[in-house]
């Protein structure tokens, strides 16, 4: 039997054992008498939940369940459903990628990774610190896992370098280490910005979807939060890989022309790469600066308030303005446009269709109910402090996000976490952000992220090296988060730990009746 017989045979197994659980929870579970929606969406909830760890099904197709069930069992009207699939996220996503896939088009994602490796250096640390900056910086803007491919030659091209000149024993470790530094770097720049990684996205739709009244979260408000907590986590990784893999004995800088040789070898400047750089650093300026920056002892307007109604204009708009330009602003070749409508195949639609999945899947835990049916079971932890729960749900995540799709955990745990907030009137805000963060924090297994399956799949690093180091910045990036949500987070956001807002207290009311 060929391996992809054995595959589809594995699939269906799972296809059915998945069915099977989902039918007894339906015919045998009633978890809140007279109100069979509750346990219909629980048992949406489980199938769905399977089918995307397992992949059993494509993520994508997995996430079109909602669309089938929720009208087929009675629980939402299939218009409105179907309503949930597409809002101004999906088109911040789409127009962020837009952006992305013309930057690798002209290449421009490569010249900038080899001007920062120029600029900062070619001994050891430098190299590995320069490694880190252009993953991280590239990662809050464009795919992790385009990303990590990109940076993976460049990389093969600094080791054999440094193999050719020392010998292959006296570089090895420090090899793992640099391939480790471009998975963690990927992951760690991917939290600073709401497009860096999909469950900053998920966050920002579920929490619009469960609290419509709640203000809304700006690009520049979560960077503002994000990227210090980035910052650290970033520092503590660097050393650490450094400390745990620099190379075995003294070895030179490589000489300062490696890198700007390569960057040489890509010749002048393009017309469109300056033009698609133009319009990267429009759209992140665009973005940073659409509301009004409250720094605490200055606030920056923001420039939609420059026009009538500046909530009508949101990120979503911002990014597809630009992606727009992308297909208008002509290129120096053909009298063509820097981007066709080809580039819109290589979107990853699978992605899009799990954030609609997910999205949906929360509109159904509020409908349905199940949300404050989860919130009461949860209701426990409201003796706890804001530290100890807060660093509780953080972990739990982080754990979590090692064996799972950050992804689609993200957006399966979010609802539930979200109630028990409900449950215990702690604002939603200080739980729900840190466990989105703690989705992207998994640096221990090649099977958390795409990112450390990409590196291990090099074959140059063991797994106990890639959990040596990750399990240890995985601790320390959970502190990070827990203590920055509630030291920083409360102020950037404007949270009181003590005071249940009052936007979640008309979301109660609205549920009640």
């Amino acid at each position: 039997m060929s391996s992809l017989d054995t595959t589809t045979e594995i699939n269906m197994k799972l296809i059915v054992s998945g069915l099977l659980v989902f039918f007894c929870i339906i015919f045998f579970v009633d978890l809140q008498p007279g109100s069979p929606e509750v346990t219909y969406t629980a048992a949406i909830a489980f199938l769905m939940a399977f089918w995307w760890v397992t992949e059993a099904l494509p993520i994508g197709i997995t996430s079109f369940l909602p669309i089938i069930l929720f009208p087929v069992l009675g629980i939402l009207d299939g218009k409105d459903i179907s309503d949930a699939y597409i809002n101004y996220v999906i088109f911040l996503f789409i127009g962020g990628f837009v952006m992305a896939l013309a930057m690798e088009k002209w290449s421009l994602h490569k010249r900038i990774a080899l001007k920062i490796l120029s600029v900062v250096g070619g001994s050891p640390f430098r190299i590995m610190l320069g490694f880190m900056l252009a993953s991280s910086f590239l990662s809050m803007w464009m795919s992790n896992t385009a990303t990590a491919m990109m940076m993976l030659p460049i990389a093969f091209s600094v080791t054999t370098a440094l193999e050719e000149v020392y010998g292959e024993g006296k570089i090895s470790s420090f090899a793992a280490g640099l391939l480790l530094s471009i998975a963690h770097a990927c992951s760690i720049g991917g939290i600073a910005t709401l497009v860096g990684t999909p469950p900053n996205l998920s966050f920002l739709r579920i929490f619009e979807i469960i609290y419509p009244g709640a203000p809304e979260i700006s690009f520049g408000q979560w960077i503002m939060f994000a990227f210090p907590i980035t910052l650290m986590i970033f520092m503590f990784s660097l050393f650490l890989l450094y400390l745990t893999y620099r190379p075995k004995g003294n070895i030179e800088a490589l000489e300062a022309s490696f890198f700007k040789d390569k960057y040489k070898a890509l010749g002048d400047v393009t017309p469109e790469q300056k033009r698609v750089f133009v319009l990267f650093v429009c759209l992140a300026l665009l973005w940073v600066f659409r509301s009004n920056l409250n720094l605490g002892f200055l606030t920056i307007p923001g420039w939609s308030t420059l026009f009538k109604n500046p909530k009508f204009l949101n990120d979503g708009t911002v990014a597809i303005f630009v992606a727009m330009l992308l297909f208008i602003v002509p290129s120096s070749k053909k009298k063509e446009a820097l981007v066709d409508w080809k580039i819109m195949v290589k979107l990853p639609w699978h992605i899009v269709f799990l954030f609609g999945g997910g999205f949906a899947l929360a509109k159904g835990f509020m409908d349905s109910g199940l949300s404050s049916y989860v919130g009461g079971l949860l209701g426990a932890t409201k003796g706890m402090s804001a530290m100890n729960l807060v660093g509780t749900l953080t972990a739990l995540m982080s754990v979590l996000t090692e064996f799972t799709s950050n992804t689609a955990t993200t957006e399966m745990l979010l609802p539930i976490v979200s109630s028990l907030a409900t449950e215990i009137e702690v604002n939603p805000l200080l739980i729900m952000i840190p466990v989105t963060l703690a989705a992207s924090m998994a640096f221990m297994l090649p099977i958390a992220t795409p990112p450390n399956a990409i590196v291990f799949g090099t074959g140059k690093l063991k797994m106990i090296q890639m959990i040596k180091t990750g399990i240890i910045i995985d601790i320390f990036a959970t502190i990070v988060i827990v203590l920055m949500t509630l030291f920083w987070g409360t102020v950037v956001f404007d949270i009181d730990p003590s005071v249940f807002p009052d936007w979640a207290v008309s979301t109660v009311k609205d549920m009640q009746h």
